[in-house]
């Protein structure tokens, strides 16, 4: 039995796999694009989002009279099924391509044809009773119908970022009321400055990234402009009128967002400044979160010979020869995560920076990274919560003596002691590496009770 159906397009006949869904303009994707492990199929939100696209743009062309009902209401069903989840496998081309995306629009213009012509009581590939470019494709270039589909999906991925940063700050938070009390060394330029408590420390990296999660919103609201009835370059060529704004409509309704249609389609089909700007508030998170991790693991070093002011989970062995080593692996990982996710912004930014005139054709590296950087960003952030903050313990006892030893804690108690005397303190601290705290004692400048209130930090510190 012949396991191929032969196919035709612009440049002549191709042999597709009988049981494919996909068609001849796919199989050309598949044979020209060997470029990576990332196919289309590895990413069911972007394929939702296609569907979306089309099912939008069939109602609106039989609305406005371009389609039959029996045609229209099979793409329609097939575009359901796809929202649905099914035929994940029809969807094989890899993301990094040539075209401009017509390759992934040209996927999915085939598979719901051939969808649908099942469904009408067809064979695959008989495409005179509905076609994908004709038909499934009708008043819409992969122009406007790639980018739209990309701005949802990428929409929808985006929230995946802000919840777990949500998470995040409550258990960083959590942290910050656990230890309100626990009084430490605060230090600027890796030196002792002056006292502050570990839950201060903590709720400044809870408050640091609370304050992302309406950024990367506000950013990824921009998604929901789109350039639907845009065509090729913006002057909505084969698009009817009114098509642009009720497909606009239709897709809000769908997907119950706020949808909207951009002022300018010429401008909006040849702009991606709005995927470089989620791509750099990415890239902020990044920044952040990388020197949160780089706090902790100072915080953590030791144990016996570093700072030791906190406990991370342990995790894994740390050493292959050095018997008893347990190393941050958490704080580590998100490290590298977010030296990748600053790395992914340069990528963006320069395929923004590479289209010329009416269109960017770099759409597709575009595609990959963001979606690239939402995945590991999201579990990154994650990891750090589940597998790292949750379980971070304070060597209290360890902490208050290191402030105690201090020459720092003469900073904080000089309005009390005066100046005169704090000086005399320090220099005599350092000269004799001896505890401030037992000098003020020994030379009875305040007794042990009012010291042990001064240096309490709910007396000496205050978060305003």
């Amino acid at each position: 039995m012949n396991s191929f159906r032969t196919e035709t397009d612009l440049l002549g006949d191709l042999q597709v796999p009988v049981n494919a869904y996909y068609g001849v303009q796919t199989q050309r994707a598949i044979n020209n694009f060997k470029i990576s492990n990332h196919k289309l199929s590895q990413y069911p939100v972007f394929i939702k989002s296609l569907a979306a696209v089309k099912l939008a743009a069939v109602e609106t062309n039989y609305e406005l009279g371009l389609i039959n009902e029996t045609i229209k209401d099979a793409i329609s069903a097939a575009c359901k099924d796809l929202l649905e989840g099914a035929y994940p496998d029809e969807f094989p081309i890899d993301m990094i391509q040539g075209g401009a995306g017509t390759s992934v629009n040209m996927n999915a213009n085939e598979v719901i044809a051939n969808i649908a012509l099942e469904k009408m009581g067809y064979q695959k590939g008989d495409y005179q009773h509905c076609l994908p470019n004709d038909h499934v494709n009708l008043s819409q270039s992969t122009n406007d119908a790639y980018p739209t589909a990309l701005k949802l999906a990428l929409f929808q991925s985006s929230k995946q970022i802000t919840d777990a940063l949500e998470k995040l700050f409550f258990s960083l938070d959590r942290k910050a009321n656990e230890f309100e009390n626990v009084i430490k060394m605060g230090r600027t330029q890796l030196q002792d400055a002056v006292p502050m408590t570990l839950g201060q420390e903590f709720e400044a990296f809870a408050f640091t990234l609370k304050k992302e999660i309406p950024y990367l919103q506000e950013h990824a609201y921009q998604f929901l402009e789109i350039n639907m009835g845009a065509t090729a370059i913006g002057t909505g060529l084969n698009a009817p009128k009114g098509y642009a704004q009720l497909c606009t409509e239709k897709l809000a309704a769908l997907l119950n967002e706020p949808v909207k249609l951009a002022e300018n389609l010429v401008e909006a089909t040849s702009d991606t400044s709005g995927f470089v700007a989620y791509a750099g508030a990415m890239k902020k998170l990044a920044v952040k979160l990388s020197k949160i991790c780089n706090d902790l693991r100072l915080l953590s070093s030791g144990p016996r010979a570093g700072l030791y002011e906190i406990n991370l989970p342990a995790k894994q062995p740390g050493s292959s020869i050095m018997p008893g080593k347990v190393n941050p692996v958490i704080p580590e990982v998100v490290n590298q995560v977010c030296f990748k996710i600053i790395g992914n912004e340069l990528t963006v930014s320069l395929a923004a920076e590479a289209g010329q005139l009416q269109l960017n054709v770099m759409e597709p590296i575009i595609a990959l990274t963001l979606f690239e950087s939402i995945e590991i960003l999201t579990n990154a952030i994650n990891t750090l919560r589940v597998e790292c903050i949750e379980g971070i313990t304070a060597n209290a006892n360890h902490l208050r003596n290191e402030v105690y030893k201090s020459i720092g804690i003469v900073t904080a108690l000089n309005p009390i002691i005066g100046y005169k005397n704090s000086t005399k303190i320090a220099k005599q601290a350092l000269e004799e590496n001896r505890s401030v705290y037992d000098l003020i004692l020994e030379h009875n400048i305040l007794t042990k009770e009012q010291l042990d209130t001064y240096l309490d930090p709910k007396n000496m510190l205050s978060s305003h």
